[in-house]
């Protein structure tokens, strides 16, 4: 198991600090993350930072935890046993988060951030320790299209790069027009993902079961995978095709093995957020339980502001580099597109260090 080569890194933690990054979006809403930086010691007597990132999506979760602060996690350990602490201690201090699943989103950020400071601290990297190799990272790029929706923004895209290839989120205001227009700016193969967004209850981006949207895009973007459906008694029938079926991809759902396990169906596709999962043991299972099954995977994001998306970066450059990754850099996400955009894929970098795409924090 990929997990056992990292439990018994060591890790020596001095001082924990939080950084609140805010920034605009592509969707319309401001961001807002936290960083987390853990300080530790190296072997001549400098000091060492481990970094990783809390996606939670509330603010106030985030100005309540600066307020708060944190329980006390100086001293030493091994990944394993800070994994067993932070499971230990209520990371939400000043109060239950507003869903449950910000708990693994904000655990994932400390966790990655030991895990950092523990390769630093033995001079190492994630590739060498896991044995495996950094590959290019294909990536899309997901956007929404606006209310009341239109092409312009993919038009957009297209013009700063031709062959970009895109994740969209189909919503009920999708009619047979707009369809048509996409394909003819990105070509029905230039749709790699449809996020139903049928999975998500109670949420800003819930999305009801629509039998006859379903029926629009399935036909009009044959090749596409179809992530999170909501499986009606009136959506269900377009399922039952083992075709269609082997499009089928989930995420929102997903946290382990164990909701993996739980689907409806043994999946042919599987998005791979890792905040998801909260521990680096769960998300490093979850991945060795696909590579068992022959199931394909790709990246997801959560609007990382910080070092978390080169952190997603990685891993998919580890893991899945050839899917249909939706971690695209940054630049992707602004409002206003630069003049120019990266194309994929992304390139590694020449030289890694610890858990993190590069020392600057860019994408």
């Amino acid at each position: 198991m990929a997990y056992d080569r990292l439990a018994a890194l060591s890790l020596s933690i001095d001082d924990v600090s939080l950084e609140r990054l805010e920034r605009e979006t592509s969707s319309e809403f401001a961001r807002v993350t936290t960083e987390i930086a853990l300080t530790g010691p190296d072997d001549d007597g400098t000091t060492v930072v481990g970094r990783g990132e809390d996606v939670t999506y509330e603010a106030d979760e985030h100005d309540a935890l600066a307020h708060s602060g944190l329980p006390d996690l100086t001293g030493d350990y091994t990944i394993d046993s800070v994994s067993s602490r932070l499971e230990s201690v209520d990371l939400f201090p000043a109060g239950p988060p507003d869903r449950e699943e910000f708990r693994n989103y904000r655990r994932w950020g400390f966790e990655s951030a030991a895990l950092d400071l523990a390769l630093r601290q033995a001079g190492t990297n994630i590739e060498s320790e896991l044995g495996r190799s950094l590959e290019p990272v294909q990536f899309v790029a997901s956007t929404r299209l606006g209310e009341p929706p239109t092409t312009d923004r993919l038009e957009a895209l297209r013009e700063r790069v031709p062959d970009l290839e895109c994740k969209l989120d189909p919503i009920p205001e999708w009619d047979e027009d707009l369809v048509a227009d996409i394909v003819d700016t990105v070509g029905s193969d230039g749709v790699r993902i449809l996020d139903l967004k049928g999975q998500y209850e109670g949420t800003d981006v819930d999305v009801p079961a629509d039998p006859e949207l379903y029926a629009l895009v399935l036909e009009a973007f044959p090749d596409a995978v179809l992530e999170d459906p909501a499986l009606t008694d009136e959506t269900r029938p377009l399922f039952d095709d083992p075709e269609v079926r082997r499009r089928v991809s989930w995420d929102a759902p997903i946290h382990g093995v164990d909701d993996i396990e739980a689907l409806p169906w043994e999946p042919d596709w599987l998005n791979v957020k890792p905040s998801r999962f909260g521990s680096l043991e769960s998300l490093l299972e979850a991945i060795d339980y696909c590579v068992d099954r022959d199931i394909r995977c790709y990246g997801g994001g959560q609007f990382e502001l910080g070092v978390g998306r080169g952190q997603i970066q990685l891993l998919a450059s580890l893991c899945y580099p050839d899917g249909p990754n939706d971690v695209a850099p940054r630049a992707y996400n602004d409002p206003e597109l630069g003049a120019s955009l990266p194309s994929s894929p992304l390139e590694p970098p020449a030289e890694p260090h610890g858990f993190r795409w590069s020392d600057s924090g860019s994408d």
